[in-house]
């Protein structure tokens, strides 16, 4: 049987979510736990990495069981073993077929950035001194819809057949004390979203103009965009499926 389970973990103690052999991951831990309570080896398939010191939100797995698990019971045996900046939400009975990966339609980030100094957002924001210009960051990130070729904004040895990527939506706003960048694509690429939140900023501190954020996308040179801002602000928020179960 296979299930899909729901979660999100802090991951400024992680490697990433991606199981390693020599550091510590969400997946890691994920699959001990789930194979100490259901009784038989279990191996998860995520809805994509994250990279060291990322955050999610909202993030999806799917693992196969050789027996019926309790659900219910399950989130709740999960969460008092599981480290407390893991925690698991739902888990759902989905079809045999089903990929928490490739089944996902789209995907949402959040990037979030403080401007005042705020000792409870250090490991969750990341905080840059100085004003920008937002107006004009909302115009560079519309610049991004629609289907491009993010090669500019990717780690270049990646093991990806193209750099296509869909983007949906892009737009920074102010939430509270923060400020937030949001972002929705079909797929994303390593790093694409700190590359671009870095070459935005440029263009709010007017070190970059709209029409040099154009001839950075159609270079496809990493090299020309702006510097990776630090994980520590990335947030996977939203994971969009069709054929989810009520």
């Amino acid at each position: 049987m296979r299930y899909l389970i729901q979660l999100s973990y802090k991951g400024t103690h992680y490697h990433g979510w991606q199981r390693q052999h020599n550091a510590q991951s969400v997946q890691g831990i994920l699959e001990e736990k789930l194979s100490l309570l259901i009784g038989q080896p279990i191996e998860t398939l995520g809805c994509g990495r994250t990279d060291t010191g990322v955050h999610a939100k909202n993030y999806y797995a799917h693992f196969d069981s050789e027996q019926p698990v309790n659900k219910e019971q399950l989130v709740y045996k999960l969460n008092q073993v599981l480290p407390k900046d893991i925690a698991v939400f739902k888990i759902m009975a989905v079809s045999t077929d089903f990929n928490a990966r490739f089944d996902a339609t789209w995907r949402e980030y959040e990037y979030w950035i403080t401007q005042t100094p705020n000792p409870f957002l250090l490991e969750q924001a990341w905080f840059q001194y100085g004003q920008v210009n937002i107006e004009q960051m909302n115009k560079a990130a519309q610049l991004l819809i629609g289907k491009h070729d993010f090669k500019s904004f990717s780690k270049v040895h990646t093991q990806v057949n193209n750099f296509v990527c869909e983007v949906m939506f892009a737009e920074w706003s102010v939430v509270g004390d923060k400020l937030v960048f949001t972002i929705r694509a079909n797929r994303f690429l390593r790093n694409m979203v700190r590359a671009i939140v870095g070459t935005l900023l440029e263009v709010g501190k007017s070190r970059l103009t709209l029409t040099d954020v154009s001839t950075i996308l159609e270079s496809k040179n990493r090299c020309e965009a702006g510097q990776s801002v630090p994980a520590h602000g990335l947030y996977l928020t939203k994971i969009n499926y069709n054929n989810l179960p009520v």
